[in-house]
């Protein structure tokens, strides 16, 4: 069966009555689905409390073992600066074999030796003392903090060893690192804003990929497409009640992250909301799509899950830094409406209402919405093959 006509009587308040009758029955579908309120609230707030207390990038002290072979003042002053660093909770080791076997039984993240000519070299030229750090590789991200971090003790060693012995005639220069928008430099401040982004594409593609496929399982499609209702009546009234349940959870989310994690929003709520709407129009439209091209719930889950879930979680830039991929799996980034949505949630809650950078992803989200909901028009057809 086609699309029926509008009869001559027909109105645009009767239009919408219909509208709202297609509406109110998804809603209380949606109200009478356990599945919809689990996918809504509980997986939401699961996804905040892991990403919020269970993963942290923050590297604060690491264990490293401390080999000091050379027993001169020099040796002891160096040794000193890594026990004294914040950064360190230095295990003294007798000798080399000991220092790797700490390291090879993970007792240490690192190995700092002291050699025996540590002093002597230092004294005839600074630039050929040397001190060797063996860090455990399996870990990269720890790896180079390590060695960051014994760079820097290794640098303020010697400058203050240069100025005790007038070695310094002008005034050493420092460099005083200052990050902007997170001064902490807290990795919970970019994880959390990323969760939403995992949130969201969850909630808008899993829910409504799941409409009209359980139709198609339960049998009532047929029912649906003997009703005088337009494609457009049938899409927007299986959309909008999933549209604001979406709403609702992306609003706990933002609750739970200013008050429990003390997340900042150097942006305003408005603005928040509308590129939470802008991002829910790809979404829905994507989970639409599955819906009407899948027959089965398990097969239209999946489908969401592959489609939206692992890109959202892997090409967003939310785990994974773009730039670091690829250069052709940086280019598929591209297409991918959550990466627009990691950044611009990024920019809201630590920069401000920057819309040079808003409108743009904005834009691009509502152009991939807009080929969904496009395709999902051409495919959804009143009738039953």
């Amino acid at each position: 069966m086609s699309d029926l006509p509008r009869q001559p009587d027909g109105s645009w308040r009767s239009w919408t009555q219909q509208l709202a009758a297609v509406m109110l029955k998804e809603a209380k579908q949606v109200i009478r689905d356990p599945s919809s309120w689990i996918i809504a609230v509980v997986l939401p707030l699961t996804f905040l409390f892991l990403f919020g207390y269970g993963i942290s990038l923050d590297t604060t002290v690491v264990k490293i073992g401390l080999v000091r072979e050379d027993g001169s003042q020099d040796g002891r002053d160096f040794a000193a600066s890594l026990e004294s660093s914040k950064w360190f909770l230095v295990v003294h080791a007798a000798d080399r074999l000991a220092g790797k076997r700490l390291l090879q039984d993970q007792v240490v993240k690192a190995v700092v030796i002291i050699p025996a000519e540590f002093s002597e070299r230092l004294r005839s030229d600074a630039t050929m003392a040397q001190v060797q750090v063996l860090v455990d590789g399996a870990e990269p991200n720890t790896a180079n903090y390590v060695r960051g971090y014994v760079s820097a003790i290794w640098a303020g060693f010697l400058t203050g060893r240069g100025l005790r012995q007038g070695a310094e005639a002008s005034t050493p220069i420092t460099v005083e690192p200052r990050y902007w928008f997170n001064p902490n430099a807290e990795s919970r401040w970019f994880l959390i804003p990323g969760s939403m982004t995992v949130i969201m594409t969850l909630l808008g593609t899993l829910l409504t990929a799941l409409v009209i496929a359980r139709e198609w399982e339960r049998g009532t499609l047929e029912a649906l497409y003997a009703t005088p209702l337009t494609r457009g009546q049938i899409l927007l009234g299986k959309t909008l009640p999933y549209f604001v349940l979406a709403m609702i959870s992306m609003a706990v989310c933002v609750m739970t992250a200013l008050l429990l994690f003390k997340l900042p929003l150097r942006g305003s709520l408005l603005t928040l909301g509308l590129i939470s709407a802008t991002f829910l129009v790809p979404a829905l439209g994507q989970g639409l799509l599955i819906s009407v091209t899948m027959r089965t719930q398990l097969a239209a889950a999946q489908l969401g899950l592959m489609t939206g879930y692992l890109p959202a979680m892997m090409l967003s830039g939310f785990l994974f830094d773009i730039h670091s991929m690829p250069r052709w799996l940086q280019l598929i980034t591209f297409i991918v409406p959550a990466r627009y949505m990691n950044v611009s949630l990024q920019t809201v809650f630590l920069a401000g209402d920057l819309w040079s950078v808003l409108i743009p992803n904005m834009l691009f989200m509502l152009a991939v919405g807009a080929l969904y909901f496009g395709l999902t028009w051409r495919k959804l057809h009143k009738r039953v093959d």
